[in-house]
């Protein structure tokens, strides 16, 4: 292994440009009217410290403000807990790291792409389309020569590559704080449910308790701290008043609770049972089952940034299938979470006791309020990124797309994916190099999220996408 960290660095045969500086690698077509710019940010990022991530982000501002053809060029190197690697344009990468070979071609996206590949890593390959074959006796332990890529064994080196120190980005921020270890709540068991043959959808509730609200990942530069305790769930406060967009550069103010009630149609228990009894009328009445309507929550939004797709009129259609969860009523027969104390409808306290679960279709679960003033329903699962519509799952269906850019290019083109399941909001970091950040509500602090990895996150918890931009998870409804 060199003193850089990269194992030992091979050239490919070619016409362009290898750099290795610093354990930080750069492959870029000769030609290209920005080489020097590419050149300058390797050396300035490793005469700074900086790792894998700081060079992808230098070089994405790069490629962020040329016109034309996408520039011929892949970077690469080490960051804590595996390898960060950019491509663009006819340049192609291959990393070999825990999860198996991957490969990243610039011709996939119309801008660039970019992962944080975890380690251990093996095998990492950057070329250019006219690339040779390695000669086994050539070397690059240091410089910029003329050639088509670069191949580095980090077997033959006998260890992995070794993290940079992170560097803070030049936007402004809000400080780092240290992880806290998760805390898991302490299990509160349900109540066995009494029988109910007059109603044979229902079944007992799953054992087992709810997940704990923030599983932080292991794969962290921060040393932990004690976890502050669970927080018990608080009556819904729903907003009278429009709710400021969140900061690029901090966390948003926290609204004052303006509790209200929310006027709804009174419906009597006896006809809904003897309903479910007779097998007619289908499920009870339920004010989530409206039509959600977008709103702008603040005045003035911007309509850049993120684009959410717009309500389909109301046609008089079936709506679509929704999931089916398991739930229980109110005495106002609202459908709700079954964990939690408070109708999120009407606010009324729900008396554990008493309550019968029952399995439901599950209504939008909320917002995500974005820090340009648009919002995204939550009632099925978002891709959010630079480039989403080109994603796969977008293509089959199984997600809508939430394109979001952000002008110092921290974006990845496949970001974060917003995934429902049963009553709770998941967010899944796709291994993007600037990775996601949250802020949990009453918390002044934001706490990175471990890649590929589900972590659930409570209503008024801030999510920073990249370096600067943000979302806030909302579970009000506007009816």
């Amino acid at each position: 292994m060199t003193d850089q960290g990269f194992g030992v660095v091979r050239p490919l045969p070619g016409n362009g440009l290898v750099a290795h500086v610093g354990g930080l690698l750069l492959v870029c077509d000769a030609a290209e009217a920005v080489v020097e710019d590419l050149l300058g940010a390797l050396r300035e990022t490793a005469a700074s410290g900086g790792d894998g991530r700081s060079l992808a982000r230098r070089v994405a501002q790069i490629l962020a403000v040329v016109i034309g053809e996408p520039v011929a060029c892949a970077v690469a190197g080490p960051v804590s807990g595996g390898v960060a690697v950019l491509v663009s344009g006819p340049a192609f990468a291959a990393v070999t790291g825990a999860a198996g070979e991957i490969q990243l071609a610039g011709r996939d996206a119309l801008t660039w792409s970019d992962r944080l590949v975890p380690g251990p890593v093996t095998r990492v390959e950057l070329s250019l389309p006219d690339a040779g074959a390695a000669h086994p006796l050539s070397r690059l332990d240091a410089g910029v020569i003329v050639a088509g890529g670069v191949w580095c064994d980090l077997t033959e080196a006998g260890a992995a590559p070794q993290a940079m120190p992170r560097m803070e980005p030049a936007a402004p921020q809000v400080q780092q704080a240290p992880r806290m270890e998760p805390v898991a709540p302490a299990p509160t068991p349900m109540p066995a449910p009494p029988e109910r043959p007059a109603s044979p959808e229902w079944s007992a509730l799953p054992e087992g308790a709810p997940p704990a609200p923030y599983p932080l990942g292991p794969a962290d530069p921060y040393p932990p701290v004690t976890a502050p305790p669970p927080m018990e769930p608080q009556p819904q406060a729903w907003h009278s008043e429009p709710i400021p967009a969140a900061s690029p550069q901090g966390p948003m103010p926290s609204t004052g609770p303006a509790p209200a009630m929310v006027h709804h149609e009174e419906v009597r228990h006896e006809d809904i049972d003897t309903a479910r009894a007779s097998g007619m009328g289908g499920d009870p009445v339920d004010v989530r089952d409206q039509p959600f309507e977008y709103e702008l929550l603040t005045p003035g939004g911007s309509q850049s940034g993120a684009e959410s797709p717009a309500p389909a009129p109301n046609s008089g259609a079936e709506p679509e299938a929704r999931p089916l969860v398991y739930g229980v009523d109110c005495k106002n027969d609202h459908f709700n979470d079954p964990r939690v104390p408070y109708c999120a409808v009407c606010g009324i306290a729900l008396v554990q006791r008493t309550l019968v679960p029952y399995k439901g279709p599950r209504p939008p679960l909320g917002v995500l309020l974005l820090d340009d003033g648009l919002t995204l329903r939550l009632d099925t699962d978002y891709l959010v990124g630079r480039d989403p519509e080109r994603a796969p799952e977008v293509a089959d269906g199984s997600v809508r797309p939430a394109k979001v850019t952000s002008p110092d290019g921290s974006v990845s083109r496949r970001h974060l994916r917003v995934a429902l399941d049963g009553w709770d909001v998941n967010l899944v970091d796709l291994g993007s190099v600037n990775g996601t950040q949250i802020q949990p509500p009453g918390d002044p602090n934001f706490y990175d999220i471990p890649p590929n990895e589900p972590v659930t996150i409570m209503p008024g918890t801030t999510v920073r996408i990249g370096v600067s931009r943000t979302m806030r998870y909302e579970s009000h409804r506007n009816r």
